[in-house]
């Protein structure tokens, strides 16, 4: 399966007072990932607002394995778990540079709306990407 691998660098900002990475970090960086991997796949979030489609976080998951600190380099792997009718999940990992220890994994949910915030189906533009990378499906 499609996986999308981004880097980044922790900032002093990111640290809270104990100089460890201040856990809602991680899950802003779930976000930086998702779109670096719909970018990779030719569909950046911009391109699916011109379609009036919108994709609200409905529930996060994260779990905290070893904490990061002020400027480590970290990876993200960002991958798809399944797109259904009106829902898509993506799954991360936040690993050190070299992904010999992983720090951090969960996942996001994320319903199908419209630019009202009605739930609307999964468009066909997004449909396709499950048959060209195997994503699970309904």
């Amino acid at each position: 399966m499609l996986s999308n691998f981004t880097k980044v660098r922790v900032l002093y900002a990111d640290t809270d007072a104990m100089g460890v990475v201040y856990h809602t970090n991680y899950i802003r960086w779930f976000e930086h990932g998702r779109n670096e991997l719909m970018r990779q796949l030719g569909v950046a979030y911009t391109e699916l607002e011109k379609f009036s489609l919108n994709l609200p976080l409905t529930k996060v998951s994260c779990n905290y394995l070893i904490s990061a600190r002020y400027d480590q380099l970290l990876t993200v792997e960002t991958k798809f778990d399944y797109i259904k009718r009106a829902s898509i999940r993506f799954n991360s990992q936040i690993w050190d540079e070299d992904r010999e220890k992983l720090l951090v994994e969960g996942y996001t949910i994320h319903a199908c709306t419209n630019s009202e915030g009605k739930i609307r189906r999964i468009p066909q533009l997004l449909l396709d990407l499950i048959n060209k990378y195997n994503i699970k499906g309904e």
